[in-house]
């Protein structure tokens, strides 16, 4: 049965179609790819490019310019070239790098532009952020003043973290800088503190392990590993640092109206730890070597010092107009040798609020931690220690470098007097004090009594191998029988309060123990 189309009909419909058709273009500004090799492609026609823009190459691969010449842009590539080649079309996209933020991250593996690379399917989430932020003024910004308890004691007592603060991590590699890290972010456990560990080339099984501790403990809902491990490209090892940073500032800048965030929301905190700009330093000085950038002191870019810079800057505690947040810095920096003069050692050294120094001989003499009180410094001090522990560890730097000197010294020695001796006994003790294992992070209750059992003689009469032994015994007893005191130790601390009836409470609770330890030998 034939139909019956009616012409009418038909031009009505096309009438109708045409009525709503708009023709619509996008324009985009192009360029072609003059020669490509090593991770860099010169692209010729981008005239407005912006210096930090994304472009896209026709094969759908990223990239970003860093080199605004006269007649080419030079292209930092994400990923392999091999799709790359001479003559390809590439477009601006207008766009300045960001990576996406917000809570659809925390416990997820992502790469240095925000790609999930853990295997649990896509991140959804609204929110971004550029991946270079300037950082808060001066008005802007208040005086570090609130303790970051790493669980570790002998950081607490002697080199102090504060909320906001920039403090660098620096050792030889394999002495326990990342440990250190780890245990820091461990110990965030329901402090309301969002962290995040940027992996800077590493290996992918060393970032799997850190992943594995992290969630062994519980740490990993509330932490971001950004990955750039050894077999990704520079560009993307050289970014991670500004994308992991991008990520805390979310939290940080919640309540602070002058950088995207609500008036009178509290803002919150953040800790990031950098697993090590050493690496980060070394990618960038490929890229700019590449670039044909003139190279200077050890054949890095002239500019390397302000790519640390402007990256630790924005780690801040904020005044109370802008949120009160913070985002405190762990930067790791890894020595050859010990030698904390080389170039980017003593850069990053200039830029943060203390060091912590990691020893290879003391960590071969079986000192784990291996921290060297005498270098380590913290520039914040007191005001990022509670009461508690600031009138406790007092004496313990000089006790422990008066032990340093004497135990040089005694070794020329044939006898000595009875107070160089007891002095010696006491250093003895001390060090074993300031021994801690592994993923083992101490509530300041534990810490603050056994730096006091320390400090006060009461370990004296306890043999120098069977102090860890008694370490063990105090925080058991402190975490069951005396739990109450732990408990009412944290209230008070946390309000700063450190009465004679706690001292004296805890005094009964070093000697009741220490008793019964000796007795128990």
């Amino acid at each position: 049965m034939a139909t019956d189309i009616k012409p009418e009909e038909v031009s009505a419909i096309l009438k109708e179609q045409f009525a709503a058709f708009e023709a619509g273009a996008q324009t985009y500004e192009t360029g072609k790819v003059l020669s490509v090799g090593d991770g860099i492609a010169r692209v010729y026609g981008l005239e407005n490019v912006m210096a930090g823009e994304l472009v896209e190459f026709a094969c759908g691969l990223q990239g970003l310019a860093m080199n605004l010449e006269e007649d080419n842009v030079g292209v930092a590539i994400f990923g392999e070239d091999k799709s790359i080649c001479e003559g390809m079309e590439v477009k601006r996209t207008n766009t300045i790098a960001s990576v996406p933020t917000g809570d659809a991250l925390l416990g997820r593996v992502v790469d240095a532009l925000g790609n999930p690379i853990d295997g649990k399917g896509p991140i959804s989430t609204e929110n971004s952020r550029p991946i270079e932020f300037k950082a808060p003024g001066i008005m802007e910004r208040k005086s570090v003043h609130e303790p970051l308890q790493t669980g570790v004691k002998v950081i607490d007592a002697l080199t102090p973290v504060g909320r906001g603060q920039r403090e660098l991590i620096i050792g030889d590699r394999k002495t326990g800088k990342t440990t250190l890290a780890v245990d820091t972010i461990i110990n965030q456990k329901g402090k309301g503190v969002q962290c995040f560990y940027v992996a800077i080339g590493q290996k992918r099984s060393t970032v799997v392990q850190i992943a594995e501790t992290l969630k062994q403990h519980g740490a990993l809902e509330y932490t971001t590993i950004i990955a750039a491990t050894a077999s990704d490209p520079a560009p993307m090892q050289f970014l991670a640092p500004y994308s992991g940073t991008a990520m805390a500032e979310h939290y940080c800048y919640l309540g602070s109206p002058t950088f995207g965030g609500t008036e009178g929301v509290a803002g919150g905190h953040a800790l990031i730890v950098y697993d090590d700009l050493t690496k980060q330093s070394q990618a960038y000085r490929q890229l700019s070597l590449l670039l044909r950038r003139p190279p200077g002191r050890e054949a890095f870019p002239g500019d390397v010092f302000y790519t640390h810079s402007r990256l630790l800057e924005r780690s801040v505690k904020l005044s109370e107009s802008e949120g009160a947040g913070s985002i405190t810095a762990l930067p790791i920096i890894e020595t050859q040798a010990n030698d904390v003069s080389a170039y980017i050692p003593t850069n990053v050294i200039s830029i943060t609020d203390g060091q912590i120094f990691l020893e290879s001989d003391l960590f071969n003499a079986g000192q784990r931690p291996a921290i060297n009180a005498g270098l380590s410094v913290s520039r914040v001090g007191g005001a990022a220690q509670t009461k508690s522990m600031k009138k406790t560890a007092g004496t313990l730097r000089l006790d422990l470098a008066q032990y340093r000197e004497l135990a040089a010294f005694s070794q020329f020695a044939s006898d000595l007097d009875p107070a160089t001796r007891a002095q010696l006994e006491k250093g003895q003790r001390l060090m074993e004090v300031c021994k801690q294992g592994i993923n083992e992070p101490q509530s300041v209750a534990e810490q603050v009594c056994l730096i006091y059992a320390g400090t006060n003689g009461y370990l004296n009469d306890i043999p120098v191998d069977k102090v860890v032994s008694y370490t063990a015994e105090l925080n058991e007893a402190l975490s069951t029988r005396y739990k109450d005191f732990s408990d009412k130790f944290a209230v008070e601390v946390t309000n700063d309060d450190f009465s004679k009836d706690l001292i004296a409470e805890m005094t009964d609770i070093v000697k009741s123990t220490t008793e019964s330890f000796s007795s128990s030998l």
